[in-house]
Order: C-alpha cells, then sequence, then structure tokens
C-alpha cells in the first residue's frame, strides 16, 4: 500500500450519511469509498470499520473476496477484457495481445501515471458480443484488433442487446419500450399483470404459477409455485419477509437476464412487486453483478421511478396494507455469489461463502428470515403470465413445458443473440434461426445449459428444448445456453478454458470444490500447453469430477466438472 497521506475529510460527507446504518450496508459504502479514492486505503478501511461497527479484519475479508475491490493504489480507469470461452471462440486473444501492446500493460498492471489499468478477467455476460470488454463502465462489444484505439479512447460504441425470436410472442417486451422511461412501459401494459394479480387472493395466484409449471431459469429448475408457497406459509410478518431478484447472472454463455434487465428494467420491478403481494413480504432486494453497470443505473432509475409514481411503497395500487419497497445492490467480482445463499452473505456484508442447507432460504434466507429468491427471468416469467393470462401463456411451448423460454445463442454462429422461442424448438432448429454456422463450417459440438452443463455431439441437435427432453436425453436446460463449437475448434483447449473459469471461481469454503477445481485445471494445462494427456489422465479428471460433484458445498463444485466429462464420455481421445 501507499504511505502518502490519505485526506479523510474527502470521506466525511458519505460517513454522515452512513452512519448508523447496518452492516448490511457494507457493499454500498466500499462501493462509493473506492469511487472516491479509486481504491481502498487503510485508513479508510479504518473508517468504515468504525462507521458500520463492523471488525476491521472482516472489512479486510470482504475487500479480498471480492476482484473489484482494491486493497492497493488502483487506475480510475480499468480496461477489463474478457478471457473466457465465448470470446476464446470468437479470437479474444488478440485483442489482448492488442490491448496490452497499446497500453504497454500485462494482465495487472497499472499505467506510471496511474491513469488506466488492464485486467484479464472472466465473463463479462456479453457473449452475443464477443470480443467484449469494459472500459471503465462502459460496456464494448464485437471488437476487432483495428477498433482497440477507439475503445481505448472511450469513442467505441456501446452494444445494445441482440433480440430475435418469433416477433408474435414477444411477451417479454424486450426491444419494444424505452428502458428509462415508466410512462412508456404504462403504454406497453406496464402494471397490468400486477393490477391483474390483485384482482385474486395469493393463494389463487400461486395456482397460476403450479399450473403453468414456471421452473427457476437460473439453472435450479425449482418450481416457483412452490417457492413461493412455502415462503408465505413461513412464520413471520411482512415485515420479516423478503424478495429477491438474483441478477448475478457470471456464468459463461448466460447473458439473457444482462437483456432484460438493460432493456426492460420496469418489468423486474412489477414482477418483484407481484412476489411480494402473493408471499406477504415488504422487502424487496436486486443484487447485481458488479460486471453490469448498465443494468445497475437502469434499475435503479426503474426503482426511483416507481417508487416516485406510488408503485412501490406504502398501500401499493391503493392497496391498504400492502406495503413493498426495494434496495439495489452491486456486486464487486464473484461468481459465487449467483448461489442464492452466498447472495444473502453478500448482501449482509460478508464474504460470499455458501451456507450449509438446510435450512432453507424460504424459512431462513436473507437475515435468516423468510426469503423468496428468483433469478430474473423466473421473475418477469411469473409477471407474463398475470399479465397475458394462463389460457394464452398455456398456448405456446409444449405439454410439460409451457409458455415461452429465452436462449443464449453463442459461439460460432452467424447470428448470435437471444432469442424467445416457445419451448420445443430443437437445438438444430434455434442454431438455423441464427444463420448456421459461420464461415459453412460443420458443427464440433455444443454446449448446452451453460459452462456447468454439458456438450452435445452432432447426433444429439435433434433434442427438443424442453424440460422431458432434458430429463430423458440427460442434458441441462439451465440457464438457456446454446454455444456452438465449429470443426475447426481444439475442443481440449475449450474444457481448459472452462476449468480455468471455475479454478478461478471457487470461494475456497469446502475442500472438494477448493481442490478439486485446482486439480482438473493443472490436468488440462498439462494436456493442452505441456506436451498432451498423460495415460491416467482420464481416470484422474473423472475421479476429481465424481468427488466435487458428490461432496461440493454447493452448485458451484458440484457441477465444476460437468461439462468436461461430457466431453470425456464422447470424445476420449481428447485426454488419452
Amino acid at each position: 500500500m501507499t504511505t502518502e497521506p490519505i485526506d479523510l475529510t474527502l470521506l466525511e460527507p458519505l460517513l454522515r450519511r452512513y452512519h448508523g446504518r447496518r452492516r448490511d450496508a457494507l457493499l454500498p459504502l466500499l462501493h462509493e469509498a473506492q469511487a472516491v479514492y479509486g481504491w481502498l486505503p487503510e485508513a479508510v478501511q479504518e473508517a468504515v470499520s468504525k462507521t458500520l461497527r463492523v471488525p476491521l479484519a472482516d472489512i479486510h475479508g470482504v475487500i479480498e473476496f471480492y476482484t473489484m475491490f482494491y486493497n492497493r493504489p488502483m487506475a480510475r480507469t480499468v480496461v477489463r477484457v474478457c478471457e473466457d470461452v465465448a470470446c476464446q471462440l470468437a479470437g479474444c486473444e488478440a485483442i489482448h495481445k492488442a490491448v496490452s501492446e497499446n497500453l504497454g500493460l500485462q494482465h495487472g498492471e497499472m499505467s506510471a501515471d496511474g491513469a488506466i489499468a488492464y485486467e484479464r478477467v472472466p465473463c463479462l455476460g456479453m457473449c452475443e458480443h464477443a470480443p467484449n470488454a469494459l472500459y471503465g463502465e462502459k460496456p464494448a462489444g464485437d471488437l476487432t484488433v483495428t477498433a482497440v484505439d477507439d475503445f481505448l479512447a472511450g469513442t467505441y460504441p456501446e452494444p445494445d442487446a441482440k433480440i430475435y425470436g418469433e416477433p408474435k410472442l414477444k411477451l417479454f417486451r424486450v426491444g419494444q419500450i424505452d428502458p428509462m422511461s415508466l410512462d412508456d412501459y404504462l403504454a406497453h401494459e406496464g402494471y397490468v399483470g400486477l393490477q391483474n394479480a390483485m384482482q385474486h387472493p395469493p393463494e389463487e395466484i400461486i395456482q397460476w404459477m403450479d399450473a403453468s409449471n414456471i421452473l427457476g431459469r437460473g439453472g435450479a429448475m425449482f418450481p416457483v409455485g412452490n417457492k413461493w408457497k412455502f415462503t408465505r406459509a413461513a412464520p413471520g410478518t411482512p415485515a420479516q419477509k423478503h424478495i429477491i431478484a438474483n441478477c448475478d447472472e457470471s456464468e459463461p454463455g448466460t447473458f439473457k437476464d444482462r437483456g432484460l434487465m438493460e432493456e426492460d428494467p420496469f418489468s423486474l420491478v412489477e414482477a418483484m412487486t407481484l412476489a411480494a403481494y402473493v408471499v406477504g413480504a415488504e422487502n424487496g432486494w436486486i443484487f447485481i453483478r458488479g460486471e453490469y453497470p448498465r443494468s445497475h443505473k437502469r434499475l435503479l432509475n426503474a426503482v426511483e421511478k416507481a417508487r416516485a409514481a406510488g408503485y412501490l411503497g406504502k398501500n401499493i395500487l391503493g392497496r391498504p396494507g400492502f406495503n413493498f419497497d426495494i434496495e439495489v445492490r452491486l456486486g464487486a467480482g464473484a461468481y459465487i455469489c449467483g448461489e442464492e445463499t452466498a447472495l444473502f452473505e453478500a448482501i449482509e456484508g460478508k464474504r460470499g461463502f455458501p451456507r450449509i442447507k438446510p435450512p432453507f432460504p424460504t424459512t431462513h434466507g436473507l437475515f435468516h428470515q423468510p426469503t423468496a429468491i428468483n433469478n430474473v427471468e423466473t421473475l418477469v416469467a411469473a409477471l407474463a403470465v398475470a399479465r397475458i393470462g394462463w389460457d394464452a401463456w398455456a398456448a405456446h411451448g409444449t405439454d410439460d413445458s409451457k409458455g415461452t423460454k429465452w436462449f443464449c445463442l453463442s459461439g460460432h454462429v452467424n447470428q448470435p443473440g437471444l432469442y424467445e422461442l416457445p419451448f420445443g424448438v430443437t437445438v438444430r432448429e434455434l442454431i438455423e434461426m441464427g444463420g448456421g454456422v459461420r464461415h459453412g463450417r460443420a458443427i464440433q459440438s455444443v454446449l448446452v445449459g451453460g459452462a456447468a452443463g454439458r456438450f452435445l455431439s452432432p447426433a444429439e441437435l435433434d433434442y427438443p428444448l424442453t424440460y422431458a427432453s432434458s430429463r430423458n436425453h440427460a442434458f441441462p436446460i439451465g440457464s438457456g445456453v446454446v454455444m456452438v463449437i465449429d470443426d475447426q475448434t481444439d475442443m481440449r483447449h475449450t474444457l481448459y478454458h472452462l476449468a480455468h473459469f471455475f479454478a478461478h471461481e471457487s470461494c475456497g469454503k469446502c475442500f472438494p470444490c477448493q481442490i478439486g477445481t485446482q486439480r482438473q485445471l493443472e490436468i488440462l494445462h498439462h494436456i493442452c500447453h505441456n506436451g498432451g494427456p498423460q495415460p491416467d489422465d482420464k481416470e484422474r479428471l473423472l475421479d476429481v469430477g465424481f468427488t466435487m460433484t458428490e461432496t461440493s458445498l454447493c452448485g458451484l463444485g458440484q457441477t465444476a466438472a460437468s461439462a468436461i466429462v461430457s466431453a470425456i464420455n464422447l470424445w476420449p481421445e481428447l485426454v488419452e
């Protein structure tokens, strides 16, 4: 750390504003303090500790846990260039080289004048715009080597979400409205869903959700109707119950929630209010990953405008006693916080370590109080049912998978993007909707379900994307990822980058994941970079994968080997 004196008078207005608040204000206070100094000096950490009455050791622990907090001098502008799978498939190494040479910096270094720093980072959630990056808080996508100068000058245009699908559906309204305007949202049936629902008792709305068969769309696939029913039934007053939108979308290949938050943020606010009505909760929380600055700004605007117009606060829509408000929390770089209990810990101002379950969130969630936590798309899908009605929702999809789903198409396709489609399209049909494989090449494999999903071979592309098909053919729909890999790609390197992601993001709380992800990476690194596979590499990878799957504490470790093991089973020659 620097020995230069820190002017704490710059921090005093901020500390006065946070005086008397609880530990759950730690993350926003650290973000604001870092915005003042560019980093978090020791003296600032001590002041934060005294203001919130949080032990200084805990402050240190939180700062060191999150990659976007800095306990050393850091540039005001940090250039973050993605190095994960979708960007690798798009040739991001050429972008890294150009950025590094232009700045004269290696990963983690800061310029001599302290103006700019460069980092190679995990997935930034803009996979349809690969290769992509952040210039400070400004996103950039579809980067080329010739565009790097404009990108580093801050003049490269920000990308819009790429939205496709069947025009006649559009149940999610993305691309149809001005995301910053409440009036425009209201002109497109905004708050119709909530008003429809409030004409019925909460128990009846739960029955709608049960019938709609909406399963968790962040990957866990837990029925939303059950989650709301269990939370409603849990002991506690409305002041002791919580609705949380899990917006910590961080898995390579997944970018659907970013599209919803950036293009239709008011729908998330309304959907959370609907959940609050059904559950009987007064407290709402939106937790957004730190790498989504544009989503953060647009959701803050949506919450503020909804509150000002009376759609949040006391006696919502004239219903006496229906009180609900939302706080927005910004993460700071930790994939593990997408795990629901780790997210609770993050909001509470702690390191994002998962909790042991049971007890479950519906009875012991945030602050160990009853909590309904749902993925962004899950909440907005529930709102769509309330808005258009059960019959209209059930008219789309299949018997066991009703309605529509957002699919994240990326990789070697001509038209990557977000596709709103009825359940039942096949993997092949989705790829064809995306214009087929680039340069007319053949498909080598398709990764479905995300980095924690599984690979499909070309012979498996006619599987329908439904829950029944997912069960029958043992592949996860997960967060809707469909990543296409052509026949010119070295699959060993793809597996290596998946292993690198999980090793980087393991929180280290449990040994099977902490050690297993590192060992998995070591084996694949040797295969890719040090002479190829050894005789027992296949057995060792399968053994490590089995151990992590069966003994890890949370879903990260339990699925960190899923895609890699699926590739080994399909193509054992990769590691033999």
